[in-house]
């Protein structure tokens, strides 16, 4: 296939989520020689960036720090080289759940009940004020990584020290029960949502990457009202972040039906168990176009 010059598939990198950003690395690289696209693996972890120099474009498979947080672009920006997905600035911030949240509350954008927590926070009082049971996140991790699910009195303080080892800022979030979707995007359009229905507790690195029993609907069940209003506010919730070219909006739905955005993934997994590639099934497109369709949005800027 004409048109793309060498590319460059960034894969693997020094976050936690090396090992899925390998998978979902490869399985781009196949997509692209497949057709035609003169794509090779380029591993930031083990060569030097200005090795990029060489290369016309770069396909963004990282994902967590370094890779989806706004380095990687940044130094793509730098360089020169049109890359996939968001900016610096929007990949930044939605890396970071926290002032994801922050913006979304500022927009109008439904979210669930959070609170920062620290060593000194009175974990007493964030209980109560945000009920049990409820979540606790790195703010700035992806796959999952040091999430748990607190759900007796007084289990908060060692939730928060397993989140703390992954990163200094730690959100308690309030629980909503009532079902876990994401809302795939390309460019400007939302993809069919898909409905999560994980065998385990939550929606974990487990579920997500290792286990073959993580059911997934897509259609959603969702009525078609619904889904379209879903749709239109998960487009809303990633323009107000900045973001760009393709990326993954998560929700939640409560047991009366309202929803809440939960997080924006910027560098959305490719792997085999990965949602944004079944969404884009639904909506005809197989994985072989949609990983074209993400590199034509590339950009600099």
């Amino acid at each position: 296939m004409q048109g793309f010059g060498k590319v460059a598939v960034l894969l693997g990198g020094k976050s936690g989520e090396r090992e899925v950003s390998l998978k979902s690395g490869a399985a781009v690289l196949a997509a692209l020689q497949r057709q035609g696209v003169d794509a090779h693996a380029f591993d930031p972890a083990t060569r030097p960036l200005h090795d990029l120099e060489s290369f016309d474009l770069a396909m963004i498979s990282l994902h967590g720090r370094f890779g989806e947080d706004g380095a990687m672009q940044g130094a793509l920006e730098l360089l020169g080289i049109p890359y996939t997905g968001s900016g610096v600035m929007a990949s930044a911030i939605g890396m970071d759940k926290w002032r994801t949240k922050m913006m979304w509350s500022a927009a109008g954008v439904s979210t669930p009940a959070f609170e920062v927590v620290t060593a000194d926070s009175d974990f007493d009082a964030i209980e109560k004020k945000l009920g049990l049971p409820l979540f606790v996140k790195p703010a700035n991790e992806g796959s999952s990584i040091g999430i748990s699910k607190v759900k007796q009195a007084g289990g908060l303080k060692a939730a928060y020290e397993l989140a703390a080892k992954s990163d200094p800022l730690v959100i308690a979030e309030q629980f909503v029960g009532g079902g876990e979707y994401t809302v795939g995007i390309l460019g400007n359009q939302a993809l069919p949502i898909v409905r999560i229905v994980p065998k385990n507790e939550f929606y974990d690195f487990e579920a997500k990457y290792l286990r073959d029993d993580t059911e997934y609907r897509c259609p959603s069940g969702l009525s078609a009202e619904k889904e379209a209003l879903i749709q239109q506010e998960a487009l809303l919730a990633f323009n107000t972040i900045g973001c760009q070219g393709w990326g993954r909006v998560d929700f939640l739905m409560d047991e009366a039906g309202k929803h809440y955005f939960l997080e924006v993934n910027t560098s959305p997994g490719m792997t085999d168990h990965s949602l944004v590639p079944m969404a884009a099934k639904a909506a005809g497109i197989s994985f072989d176009e949609l990983v074209v369709k993400v590199l034509r949005l590339a950009h600099v800027g």
